[in-house]
């Protein structure tokens, strides 16, 4: 009988226990969310928060030159407002230091003088695997960069990790839209920022490089 009245007098989890057994099965759910979206007052069912998990496809066959990679010009092309050049020179000085050495649109570097603005844009969507759209007050003021994410959304009107936004001095409330059933990047600090920027690009090439390969088998 002494174990019987010990079972049943058994002291219930604590409500720390109980949060850790909860904080364990948000990390594994889309919804959860980082430091960084917590910070900002974001809802975490629209922040990037986890941290991409590797592929089986390794840096070296994204690389190789038959990789499907190199069906486009370049690996991302950076949407952003003229007022955050410096922020967006740091980001694409970043990924195309990184060892897959990133090929990154920057219009102001990379446009053929004389060309029309609107071509540039549009070529620079159509010749890019992934599109960063560096979503600020700047942004949300610039009609070209709105031009520019229709664009990248005509292009893939899904997405599937082609399409990041990365909010920065941006409340919720002010998240365009036409971009609300994606998750988005809150670049708190600027060094995890990037990370996840390269880590979402890099993910992207590596099932893009995966599926090639099934395709042909």
């Amino acid at each position: 009988s002494g174990w019987f009245r010990r079972l049943l007098h058994k002291p219930k989890p604590s409500s720390v226990e109980s949060s850790l057994n909860a904080s364990r099965s948000a990390s594994s759910s889309p919804s959860s969310s980082s430091s960084s979206a917590k910070n900002s007052g974001s809802s975490p069912a629209m922040s990037l928060a986890r941290s991409v998990r590797p592929s089986p496809v390794s840096a070296l066959d994204i690389n190789a030159s038959g990789s499907a990679r190199w069906a486009k010009s370049y690996d991302v092309c950076i949407c952003h407002s003229e007022v955050d050049l410096e922020l967006v020179e740091e980001l694409v000085s970043y990924l195309e230091g990184q060892p897959e050495s990133f090929r990154c649109f920057l219009q102001l570097r990379d446009a053929t003088p004389g060309s029309a603005v609107v071509t540039e844009l549009c070529d620079a969507v159509q010749n890019s695997h992934c599109w960063v759209m560096l979503i600020t007050p700047g942004f949300l003021r610039d009609p070209w960069c709105k031009y520019q994410m229709h664009q990248a959304l005509a292009e893939a009107p899904m997405a599937n990790g082609r399409t990041i936004p990365v909010l920065k001095d941006v409340d919720r409330k002010d998240y365009p839209k036409e971009l609300r059933n994606l998750y988005y990047i809150y670049m708190a600090l600027k060094e995890n920022s990037f990370r996840q920027i390269r880590d979402t690009v890099m993910r992207y090439l590596q099932e893009l490089c995966r599926s090639s390969t099934s395709g042909t088998e």
